[in-house]
């Protein structure tokens, strides 16, 4: 029965010493490390990755512990099982230490009922959680839980751990694959510990497979070679919860590159990330086209056009041609350079408008062609824009009160630092008129 289950699930290890990765959470003489060697355990949540050692971490803390220690899945398990955990640890017959250990697997799966029923046994210390989740504990768990348990984040597992788990496999004869001839090239295990990812649980699972499903050679070895590699595990499985932090991570490591002057490469690196993870054209332009906005505004004009040109034609295209499309319009905007003068001057704009008293439209400005307009003076002493040279006419645009105010202030960058150059000029001349007069 044993040799059924999964070589993943028998190669966990039963000891902290045999423990691969998470060495800056885990490591000799860190926190954790000595809770667990003390039997010192308070509530924690392991947040990280699939196939990185949570559930493996917390079933050597069964071993390790004298406390009762109790496993639940946030699937399976609801407020009935949670009460009668509950009512387990604090009998004294049946429980003489008055505390229990609970370990609930995919924690960011229990619903406010369950978690409310837990909490209070987790603040009085009947109860110690153990929960393990790929979810961002900060969205799925709720505050009053987070506020009573140590948040421990996950890494994924670096090759060099992935090539000693593979390792280990091939050489333990209980409950690996050491009982046979088995032979992993290297080349094929270096594959299979880059194709992983850091998830032990696909590089275990590559390995069981190519050694059921290739046969012995004339020398009754079994030799897993690279092709044999590449058919166990034929594309890397890319981690990219569309609801997830991963999700938002990648998003943003798309943008700030773009929003950086000259970042062609790593913009295109973010951008097949989210293609190749089944991200939405349409969302992918959506961020193009607000980073052209923010990011480039008017040092480049054209990057906008791009963008809003790329969202219009990815509606009509469609994968696999979109990439091209999105590739474009995401190193248009990396490429361009870069000012932010819009982003800030409307900002600042908005601000007084919120937080400021609201000017009166000026009179010269204000409608004169509703009844009784030209009666109240509206539009007295407008001055024609088109009629003085460079559609310019100096006059009162601004309310009283905010007349001196500046918002746009461009930047040297670009299109933008002709602006610049144009807007320091008018300014020139007034001060030489005021001059003059």
């Amino acid at each position: 029965m044993e040799r059924q289950i999964p070589l993943a699930a028998r190669m966990r290890p039963d000891s902290l010493e045999d423990f691969a990765g998470q060495q800056h959470i885990i490591g000799r003489n860190r926190m954790l490390y000595r809770a667990i060697k003390g039997d010192r355990l308070s509530s924690v949540i392991f947040y990280g990755p699939p196939g990185t050692g949570k559930t493996t971490l917390a079933r050597i803390i069964s071993q390790e512990t004298q406390y009762r220690f109790i496993q639940l899945n946030a699937v399976t398990a609801g407020v009935k099982e949670i009460r009668e955990a509950a009512s387990e640890a604090q009998n004294r017959l049946l429980n003489p230490k008055g505390r229990i250990i609970l370990f609930f697997d995919e924690i960011h799966r229990l619903n406010k009922a369950q978690q409310d029923v837990l909490l209070p046994h987790v603040e009085e210390g009947t109860i110690i959680l153990i929960g393990a989740t790929t979810e961002n504990p900060y969205f799925e768990v709720n505050k009053a839980l987070l506020s009573r348990s140590t948040i421990f984040r996950f890494e994924p597992l670096k090759e060099s751990d992935i090539l000693m788990l593979l390792e280990r496999a091939l050489k333990d004869e209980v409950k690996g694959l050491g009982r046979y001839s088995v032979q992993l090239m290297p080349d094929a295990a270096n594959y299979i510990a880059m194709l992983s990812d850091g998830d032990a649980r696909v590089a275990f699972n590559a390995l069981e497979l190519a050694f059921l499903t290739t046969q012995p050679n004339e020398e009754g070895i079994i030799v897993i070679d690279l092709e044999t590699a590449r058919e166990c595990i034929q594309q890397k499985t890319l981690k990219y919860d569309k609801d997830g932090d991963n999700h938002y991570d990648i998003t943003s490591a798309f943008i700030k590159s773009m929003r950086n002057y000259m970042e062609p490469d790593a913009v295109l690196y973010w951008l097949a990330r989210m293609i190749e993870s089944g991200e939405k054209p349409e969302f992918i332009a959506r961020r193009i086209i607000i980073c052209a906005a923010e990011d480039v505004g008017l040092a480049n004009p054209a990057a906008l056009q791009t963008a809003v040109a790329a969202a219009q034609a990815v509606e009509r295209v469609g994968w696999p041609e979109s990439r091209i499309i999105l590739a474009e319009a995401a190193l248009m905007v990396a490429c361009s350079p870069k000012s932010n003068a819009c982003c800030l001057g409307i900002d600042r704009a908005l601000e007084d408008v919120r937080n400021e008293r609201s000017g009166q439209v000026p009179i010269n400005l204000r409608d004169a062609h509703y009844k009784g307009a030209k009666e109240l003076g509206h539009g007295k002493g407008y001055m024609y824009s088109h009629d003085y040279p460079m559609s310019r006419a100096v006059q009162q645009y601004l309310p009283r009160e905010l007349e001196e105010r500046k918002y746009y202030l461009p930047m040297n960058s670009g299109h933008e630092a002709k602006i610049r150059q144009r807007l320091a000029q008018i300014k020139d001349d007034l001060e030489e008129r005021d001059r003059q007069r």
